[in-house]
Parts: C-alpha cells; sequence; structure tokens
C-alpha cells in the first residue's frame, strides 16, 4: 500500500531524511537550556543590585564562564534550529529560502561569535 499522494508520487518528492535529526538538535538544545538558564536565574538574583566589580568578579571565576560559554553556544544553535523550522514552513518561493537559510546562518554565527568574544573578555580580564 503506497502513502503518497496522487501529486507526490507524480513529482517523486518524499521525505527529505532530515527531519528526525533536526527534531533532536531542537530537543536536545531545549533540554540543555533548562539548567542553564535555571543557573542564571539564581545568578541574578544572588548579584542583582551588587557592585559593578563584584559582578565581573564573579562571571570571571572559570565555571560561571564555562556556563556563559555553554549557554551562548545552546541559545545560538536552538534559535537557529527554530528559524530554520518557521523558514521550511512558511516561505514558499525556494530562492527566498535559500537566502533567508544563509542569513540565518550568518546572523546566529556572527551573535555567537560576538556573545563568545564578551565572555573571553569577562574571563580574561576580570
Amino acid at each position: 500500500m503506497d502513502m503518497r499522494t496522487p501529486l507526490g508520487k507524480v513529482r517523486g518528492l518524499g521525505s527529505a531524511k532530515s527531519g528526525t535529526d533536526h527534531f533532536w538538535k531542537v530537543r536536545t538544545t531545549s533540554v540543555a537550556l533548562v539548567p542553564l538558564v535555571l543557573f542564571y536565574i539564581v545568578f541574578l538574583i544572588m548579584y542583582v543590585g551588587r557592585p559593578y566589580a563584584e559582578v565581573i568578579g564573579a562571571l570571571a571565576n572559570p565555571f560561571v564562564a564555562a556556563i556563559n560559554a555553554l549557554t551562548v553556544l545552546a541559545t545560538v544553535i536552538h534559535m537557529r534550529l527554530g528559524m530554520e523550522e518557521v523558514i521550511q514552513d512558511y516561505v514558499h518561493n525556494e530562492g527566498m529560502k535559500v537566502v533567508l537559510f544563509i542569513l540565518n546562518a550568518s546572523f546566529s554565527l556572527l551573535i555567537g561569535g560576538l556573545c563568545l568574544i564578551a565572555v573571553l573578555k569577562i574571563a580574561f580580564a576580570g
């Protein structure tokens, strides 16, 4: 029994074979972000109202800097994957899709790079 629609049979379109991989990447990054964001909530509660130098000193701690870097990486990957889903679902022009995928990847790389530079600058300057 063939489960494809008549139009799908004519076009020869089937599964792209990448949906499961994408699904697991999104779920993995979202699960990773839960403890990372909880860490930030606790950190913010602990350091709200403290002097600037004290907060920078705490952010320069190697453990906190590592958590910062992991949070940046997980967030940027999760953001890029989420935007890819939106582009795939709502943009129907193939040329525009390619342009938006390139812009999405470029923006994610730029933001991730800038955030990691900031984390490293604080970690090594503090």
